[in-house]
């Protein structure tokens, strides 16, 4: 990974946009696209496009969503509190003792996450789990109207933290579910426009996966693409710390390489298409098993129109849905290098059909 192309990552993840709020790091990856692909576009959902060969065939969707973990203010208290609830799967012990960057009608606005001093608590109510109705964000606000001069009900905010970098060649962020997907299949669309593939190759930046009962942007991109074949990137539970049953959960290491899912929503000729691109390649990989939903875009977009062939890449993550998740860049660089192989395999003739 280069100098630019880390800072370019480091800034996609800065950038607040909790699930239905991705406008800021969409923009972001936007700019990016337009250094290198042939047409970059966003829809009405707000789900981003970067074109590489427009007349190709087939047409390959890369796929990974912009979205993150977030929170929403519900209610403005007299005294200028303010009531909140989760945007997407939390552990809400994860909010306690939190900052919280919200995104004003006039810009950011920070506040913190308050909670009952542990001295002012009753015996039983320090054993108690804390739940998100029992908290509440202190902006410094005096009264209601204070507060409602810089926030109102309906503002999405994130939880405060910035990227730091590890030794090993790992990076903590909150966000990296699923930004790190969004990077990675731009960046094998940066690849795939020095060395051009037979098929037309977009990369989008799905929105809204993280409450996307209904699909988010994944499957209205896919059909808005009217895509052939797809391949879906975003992270998955390494199992590499105390406490992981790995015989439940699976192997998936730091430094493992991508993950490849087999099972639920995956093309058999897609996986087998993907295996073979990483050992041509020497990427190392494991395989996970799917054997229900992925909880990925990829439920998405395999029913999507017809019907999509559609693979799933994942890179292994520790810590997720927290503001403080981890990867190691190598396995986020092969998993872009394994997408732009498994492009360059196909063409017009590739046959998806499993027989």
């Amino acid at each position: 990974m280069t100098a630019a192309d880390h800072q370019f990552l480091t800034r996609l993840l800065d950038a607040p946009g909790p699930s239905g709020f991705e406008t800021a790091p969409a923009r972001l990856w936007r700019t990016e696209a337009e250094g290198f692909a042939d047409q970059v576009g966003v829809d009405v959902h707000g789900n981003c496009y970067a074109t590489v060969n427009p007349g190709g065939s087939p047409r390959l969707m890369l796929a990974g969503h912009l979205d993150e973990i977030g929170v929403m203010v519900v209610h403005v208290d007299d005294d200028g509190f303010l009531g909140f609830d989760a945007i997407g799967g939390w552990d809400h012990q994860v909010f306690v003792g939190q900052r919280v960057t919200l995104l004003g009608r006039q810009g950011p606005v920070v506040g913190v996450v308050g909670k009952k001093a542990i001295h002012l608590m009753d015996k039983d109510d320090r054993e108690k789990i804390s739940r998100v109705e029992d908290l509440w964000i202190d902006i410094g606000a005096r009264t209601k109207e204070e507060a409602g001069a810089l926030v109102r009900v309906g503002d999405a905010g994130v939880l405060t933290s910035s990227v730091i970098a590890l030794p090993n060649g790992r990076l903590a962020s909150r966000s990296l579910d699923n930004r790190i997907g969004a990077y990675v299949v731009l960046e094998a669309l940066r690849l795939l426009a020095t060395d051009r593939p037979a098929g037309r190759v977009t990369a989008v930046g799905t929105t809204q996966e993280e409450i996307g009962l209904t699909g988010g942007g994944a499957r209205t991109s896919a059909t808005e693409l009217d895509a052939q074949v797809a391949i879906v990137v975003d992270v998955t539970h390494a199992t590499d710390y105390p406490g992981v049953e790995k015989r439940k959960h699976g192997e998936f290491k730091l430094g493992g390489g991508p993950v490849l899912s087999r099972g639920s929503a995956v093309n058999p000729v897609v996986f087998d298409r993907l295996v073979a691109a990483a050992d041509a390649e020497k990427i190392p990989y494991t395989i996970e098993a799917a054997p229900r939903s992925t909880s990925t875009d990829a439920d998405n977009i395999f029913t999507a129109h017809r019907g999509v062939a559609t693979g799933l890449v994942s890179v292994p993550l520790r810590y997720m849905h927290s503001p403080n998740e981890l990867v190691e860049l190598e396995d986020v660089s092969r998993a872009a290098r394994l997408l732009a192989a498994f492009a360059r395999g196909i063409d017009a003739k590739t046959d998806f059909v499993p027989r």
